[in-house]
């Protein structure tokens, strides 16, 4: 291209280039590139100047060229398929009437804050330092798939997309917005406070250090928000007071620090709001957080502490493998146990062994034992109506071996109504003069414990109802006996 063909606009820039200077074309400070397609010949700029500039303009010695412009109308496509930028590029406030073409690309550095695009195509870019998108208006799909990025990923308080509701999405899924699919990024992605109107996606994706998505909003009513399957994460996934309309997905991710979603928004009616199943994470924090609006899928993950308070689980869940260490905030474990009873696949044993050991794992043997004996309860309504009258009689009589205190009182009880029934009325002798001397205590001992033997049993006979009375005792101690043992022993293997 030759010199003489630039506009005034143009020649500001190609004359900055060899120095890396700035080029402001912005009457004020704070103007952003909203209004762009409105601004004159002043501050027009064609991309294919841009173009021959980072591949082939001009350098002084002793000088570090780049492009850096705020606030210019850039008409045309920036293509640099599959070109090597040296530079680093910088195209602060402007707007685009194109989206940029990076598609294979190798970069230095690109930045594009407070600017607006109709999209962006970069897939299998490379970047040597960082990606900045910060604070822009992109109202078409964002495309950084394969890319490899060395440094940070920065999309905070862009706006990616046009808002839509669940009855305008369309019948088949849309192309996703945001695509950052099995991306290699060095450090971070910052994108406290995007808002997404439409799909997010990535899957596969491996960040060295923390994705931030504080303040955000995915929006996708009816559809997908977040599609996040096999991401692996250096630190923590950071998402205070995010708003998910739609499924986040997380099935498959490795968080080693937190997953941390205090304050969050998850609303999906009648869809699976919050899945993240076969994922292993350090800690999860859903604290503070409305009651999620949508099934929650938890299945076959690894938690080292699960910080979800009762009232955050919805009417549906689906929790079969779930494992976690630690269970927070610590409560009573009869605010923890309705949860279970929304299990979609019914009755899960292994859910309510977890919860125990949990229990145990904080040194709540008591609240341990509450969950094992709801466990046995809730078991007993799987089984036929036959089969469950064994297991009301060990429930009534000792809790199925987790209330031993209950077998001696039902014990005392019978004790006291024999002492005193018997003491008011001794049964005759069998063999006068050889018997000894009749104890109502005892006897009614010997009656309810055949094990132990005091020689009253056998030495007296009682008549009437004082004899139907014998053989209650006799039974009851029976069943009590055989409950208890039951139980004690069901308590003792699990220990």
């Amino acid at each position: 291209m030759e010199i003489n063909d630039l506009t005034p606009a143009e020649r500001r820039i190609w004359d900055a280039f060899p120095r890396g200077e700035g080029v402001d074309f912005r009457e004020h400070a704070d103007e952003t590139g909203t209004t762009g397609e409105t601004w004159g010949p002043e501050r027009t700029v064609r991309a294919e100047v841009l173009t021959a500039l980072l591949l082939n303009g001009p350098h002084v010695g002793g000088q570090v060229a780049g492009l850096n412009i705020r606030g210019a109308r850039i008409t045309g496509k920036l293509n640099l398929r599959y070109a090597v930028v040296e530079h680093p590029i910088r195209l602060r406030a402007c707007w685009f009437e194109r989206k940029p073409l990076l598609y294979g690309a190798k970069l230095r550095y690109f930045v594009a804050n407070d600017s607006t695009l109709p999209g962006l195509t970069a897939d299998s870019v490379s970047v040597d330092v960082a990606l900045k998108l910060s604070c822009c208006r992109i109202t078409g799909p964002v495309r950084l798939a394969g890319a490899r990025i060395g440094g940070g990923l920065f999309l905070r308080r862009a706006v990616i997309g046009t808002p839509t509701t669940a009855e305008e999405a369309p019948e088949e899924t849309p192309e996703a917005l945001l695509q950052v699919n099995h991306v290699d990024i060095g450090t971070d992605v910052i994108a406290m406070e995007l808002t997404v109107h439409g799909q997010t996606r990535i899957n596969g994706t491996t960040v060295g250090g923390q994705v931030n998505l504080n303040d955000s909003r995915l929006l996708a009513p009816g559809g997908i928000a977040l599609h996040a399957e096999n991401l692996t994460v250096g630190t923590d996934l950071r998402g205070h007071r995010l708003e998910a309309q739609g499924l986040f997905n997380l099935t498959g991710s490795r968080i080693p620090g937190q997953l941390y979603l205090g304050r969050a928004a998850f609303g999906n009616p009648g869809g699976v709001a919050l899945r993240a199943s076969s994922c292993v994470v350090g800690e999860v924090w859903l604290n503070s957080c409305e009651t999620i609006q949508g099934v929650v899928s938890l299945r076959r993950s690894q938690f080292d502490l699960l910080h979800m308070p009762p009232e955050t689980w919805p009417e549906q869940i689906r929790i079969d493998g779930l494992t976690y260490r630690t269970l927070a905030p610590h409560l009573p474990a009869e605010e923890r146990l309705p949860a279970l009873e929304r299990e979609e696949s019914g009755y899960l044993p292994y859910a309510y062994e977890q919860l125990a050991a949990a229990y145990r794992t904080a040194g709540d043997e008591a609240g341990a034992r509450t969950v094992q004996l709801a466990k046995l309860r809730r078991h007993r309504r799987t089984l036929p109506r036959h089969a469950r009258l064994w297991g009301l009689l060990q429930d009534a009589t000792v809790g199925y071996g987790f209330r031993p205190l209950r077998a001696a009182g039902w014990l005392l009880a019978l004790l006291l109504t024999g002492t005193i029934a018997y003491g008011f009325h001794a049964p005759r002798e069998l063999k006068t003069g050889e018997a000894p001397e009749f104890n109502p205590v005892f006897y009614t001992i010997d009656l309810m414990l055949p094990i132990i033997g005091f020689g009253q049993e056998g030495a007296f006979a009682p008549s009437g109802w004082y004899q139907w009375l014998s053989y209650l005792l006799i039974v009851t101690g029976w069943v009590l006996a055989t409950t208890t043992a039951a139980g004690v022993s069901r308590s003792l293997q699990r220990q």
